[in-house]
Parts: structure tokens; C-alpha cells; sequence
């Protein structure tokens, strides 16, 4: 029994160096240009107009007030579960120190416009709430094109997180494993809440998603992802 514990151990130390060599690979580069990239992204208000799009295809598509509410109550359920639970729970529990505040490699860590975050990072909040909301609302509207953009989006903040030395790469790992765990169940919460809801209305399928939304609409989340894109690319230039 003692050496499984002593071979455990012996395994666990060693993911937990791999997990210090990938993020300084992943932390940092000699680009100010990408610095400043990394750090638009990383800003909650620069997803403001994503939020938005996604509110306004769900009113648009939704036929009454009450199912508007109980999709709001889905994402608002992810976030909670997603951010609040890691942030007042799992990280002052676990109280894992962030690379940017790590007594072994928090020197080597590059350090942008002397961004720190706070000293826990287990587990990734950005991570687990974006991967939540993008999981959500690929279980919620079933366009190929938007929830492959939604993924893009969580990773992108993912990335982030990672080059900007604030988040170890299993912080990520865990984060959105808690974020697909949150979302999944969000929407089983909605569906369950909703299903008698529902009319009894046909969509044309080359016209509507699965689940009723407008194809056409779907589109909107998208465009706006990449217009976000571009801003944080020519604000990075200012």
C-alpha cells in the first residue's frame, strides 16, 4: 500500500512539473504587439457585444416572454455554478498558487503590464465560465457554425490566460471540464423547465436549427466574434 501512495506521489509531482514546463512554453513572447493582444481578449467588457448578439437571437426567436426568461435563467445558472463556485469554494480550498504568484517559477513567469490576478488559480474561472455558456447554447440552439465560433471563443480566452502567466494549462484542463459539466446541466435544467412550453411548430430545416432558431440569425453571434476579433487586433496597434 505504501508504495502505491509513494508511486501516486511520485506521479502527481510529476504532472505538476509538466504543468509548469507547458505554461512557461505557452507564457509570454518578445511581442509587445501580442501583449497587448492578449490583454484586450482577456477583458470581460470586450465580449460585451458577443453577449448581447446572443441576447437578441433569443428574444428573437423565442415566442414568449416566459421561455426568454427560463434561457436567461440557463446562462445565469452557468455562471453561477461555473465562476462562483470555483472563485468562493474550490480555489480557497485547494489555494493552488497562480504561476504568476508561484514560489518556484513565479520569476520566470513574463508578466504583462503587471498583471498578476489574484494568488489562487485552481481552477480556471474564465475557462469554466466561457466553456459553460459556449456548451449552453450549443445544446440550446444546434447551429454547426455558431457553436464551433463559441468554442473558438472560450479557447481564445483560454489562451489568454495561459500567455498572460495566470492560469497553469491543468487550471484550463479542469476548468473546462467543469464549464461542459455546468453547461450540459444548465441546459438539462432548461429543457426540463421548458419542453411543455413549446408549440407544436414545423421549421423548415434548411431554414431553422433543430431547436427553432433562424439560421440566418445564427450567423449574427458569429459575425460579431470576428468583428471582436479584429477590434482587439487594431486596439492592440493604439
Amino acid at each position: 500500500m505504501t508504495d502505491i501512495f509513494l508511486a501516486a506521489g511520485s506521479i502527481g509531482s510529476d504532472l505538476i512539473a509538466l504543468d509548469k514546463e507547458w505554461l512557461l512554453a505557452v507564457n509570454g513572447s518578445d511581442s509587445l504587439y501580442l501583449d497587448r493582444v492578449a490583454h484586450v481578449l482577456t477583458t470581460a467588457l470586450t465580449w460585451l457585444p458577443l453577449y448581447l448578439s446572443l441576447f437578441y437571437i433569443v428574444v428573437r426567436n423565442n415566442e414568449n416572454f416566459r421561455k426568454v426568461l427560463c434561457v436567461l435563467a440557463g446562462a445565469g445558472l452557468c455562471v453561477l455554478l461555473a465562476g462562483s463556485v470555483d472563485d468562493m469554494i474550490v480555489k480557497p480550498t485547494v489555494a493552488r498558487w497562480r504561476p504568476t504568484h508561484d514560489p518556484e517559477i513565479g520569476l520566470l513567469v513574463d508578466i504583462v503590464d503587471g498583471y498578476r490576478g489574484g494568488n489562487y488559480g485552481f481552477f480556471s474561472a474564465h475557462a469554466a465560465n466561457t466553456f459553460s455558456i459556449a456548451i449552453y447554447f450549443c445544446w440550446l440552439i444546434r447551429s454547426r457554425l455558431l457553436s464551433t465560433a463559441l468554442v473558438i471563443w472560450s479557447f481564445t480566452n483560454c489562451w489568454t490566460r495561459m500567455y498572460l502567466g495566470v492560469h497553469f494549462p491543468g487550471d484550463i484542463l479542469v476548468g473546462l471540464i467543469w464549464g461542459f459539466i455546468v453547461g450540459s446541466f444548465a441546459y438539462y435544467v432548461y429543457y426540463r423547465l421548458t419542453r411543455r412550453m413549446t408549440s407544436q411548430r414545423h421549421f423548415i430545416s434548411t431554414k431553422y436549427t433543430s431547436t427553432g432558431y433562424e439560421r440566418t440569425d445564427c450567423d449574427i453571434p458569429v459575425t460579431v466574434l470576428v468583428f471582436t476579433l479584429l477590434y482587439a487586433l487594431i486596439k492592440a496597434c493604439i
